[in-house]
């Protein structure tokens, strides 16, 4: 189902890809392993981004809170944005319209 938004789809997930990239740990969503990680090319990387910043988006319509590696993801439909708590002190966030 996704979350309500009015911006494309394709921004919205740009940024999302962008915002999942800044949690340094973000692969143990897949259940991988640093070494697995870091054996991936940045291309590859990439790859493994967007695929979580896609499931994000769809799983955020039903679950709003989802941890991932160090850092939460919570969709904030009052305001139309998905924000990340990365960390203990940072924070970002991708705005739906």
């Amino acid at each position: 189902m996704g979350v309500k938004h009015g911006r494309d789809y394709e921004y919205i997930l740009a940024d999302l890809t962008k915002a999942v990239g800044r949690i340094s740990d973000s692969y143990i969503f897949f259940e991988m392993e640093s070494s697995e990680w870091e054996a991936l090319s940045e291309e590859e990387r990439l790859e493994v981004q967007e695929a979580l910043a896609e499931d994000l988006f769809f799983a955020l319509g039903t679950v709003p809170v989802i941890s991932v590696g160090s850092g939460v993801v919570i969709y904030d439909a009052d305001n139309h944005r998905i924000n990340f708590l990365i960390g203990e002190e940072e924070l970002d966030f991708v705005t739906l319209i």
